[in-house]
């Protein structure tokens, strides 16, 4: 990877966070990390991403919340490419992802070469 993509990681729980981050840096992405969608709204304001790895339930502001929101802004936030992960798997979820803007969306837990195909896909179509 000769440019090194970015990608912001929104999770309320320190264990997943920790998870992706290793996951991710271990492939070689840089990681920043946001606890719910108002900590990852402020991150969009200070740099650019390549992707959001975002989960559903989240204090303060939710992932779907987020993402709503982010999908309202300039275009070229508004294009980043977001993996809404969750521990529910209803049909009614993944229509509400949908809705609210994700590109896919992924059942927890996610195994590491889930996890890295989709970092390798998302941020591969932004280069």
């Amino acid at each position: 990877m000769a440019e090194q993509n970015t990608i912001l990681v929104v999770d309320d729980a320190a264990l997943v966070r920790r998870y992706y981050r290793s996951t991710l840096e271990e492939a070689g992405f840089n990681v920043a990390e946001a606890m719910n969608g108002l900590e990852a709204l402020e991150r969009l304001l200070e740099k650019p991403f390549d992707m959001l790895i975002v989960d559903v339930n989240m204090p303060q502001m939710d992932g779907l919340t987020f993402l709503s929101l982010l999908r309202q802004k300039e275009p070229a936030i508004a294009a980043i490419p977001a993996l809404i992960t969750s521990t529910e798997s209803g049909l009614h979820d993944f229509e509400a992802a949908r809705a609210a803007g994700a590109n896919f969306y992924l059942v927890k837990p996610l195994a590491r070469e889930v996890l890295l195909q989709f970092a390798a896909m998302f941020c591969g179509s932004r280069r």
